[in-house]
């Protein structure tokens, strides 16, 4: 064997060890991307516009007649991906955009057919490390319940109750320009529930 050979497996044989006692080699820090910070989700909450949040939602097809959008609530807060280094303003998390699918516990996820067409936007706010926050955006669009598979269960028609998930990506960046996403879900129930009287 060369010498050049024992080199090369003797630093591949060191680095292994390094990676193995290190935290910086795996774990959260390859998961969530270079950002020396990560985002945590404290609760989701969803509800109707200017109706109550919850921790799933009823989503009302029709209601007099029209559409209204619901919205869901994201509680989020900042953590060091190395808890023994402070955090500091270069640390906060600007979200900059949102992606969410609906999928069903059957495996039935055609968009359009099976469940609402995926949807995506924009966010604007500023997560500080140390102080909990908060983004707001529609959950479930006007234009959603005006298509299949939703428009088709207004007064009875099609499933009665369709039942789904929706998964909620949220994306953002560090103070430096580092990439930052954190993926959560709720849970979604569509139906023509009826008005209120």
């Amino acid at each position: 064997m060369s010498t050049r050979t024992l080199t090369s497996a003797l630093s591949r044989l060191l680095l292994g060890a390094a990676c193995m006692i290190s935290t910086s080699c795996g774990g959260e820090l390859l998961r969530t991307g270079r950002a020396p910070v990560y985002l945590v989700v404290t609760d989701v909450t969803a509800g109707a516009e200017g109706g109550d949040l919850k921790s799933f939602l009823l989503s009302d097809i029709i209601t007099n007649g029209s559409a209204f959008n619901d919205n869901v609530r994201v509680g989020l807060r900042v953590e060091a991906k190395n808890p023994s280094i402070e955090t500091t303003a270069v640390n906060a998390v600007s979200m900059t955009r949102y992606t969410i699918e609906f999928k069903r516990a059957d495996g039935r996820n055609r968009p359009g057919v099976d469940v609402p067409y995926g949807t995506s936007g924009a966010l604007a706010g500023t997560i500080s490390p140390g102080i909990a926050g908060s983004v707001t955006f529609e959950l479930v669009r006007h234009q959603a319940k005006r298509e299949p598979p939703l428009a088709n269960m207004v007064d009875g028609g099609g499933l009665r109750v369709l039942s789904t998930v929706a998964e909620i990506t949220l994306y953002g960046r560090d103070q430096n320009g580092n990439e930052v996403t954190v993926t959560t879900q709720i849970d979604v129930h569509f139906a023509d529930f009826g008005d209120p009287a």
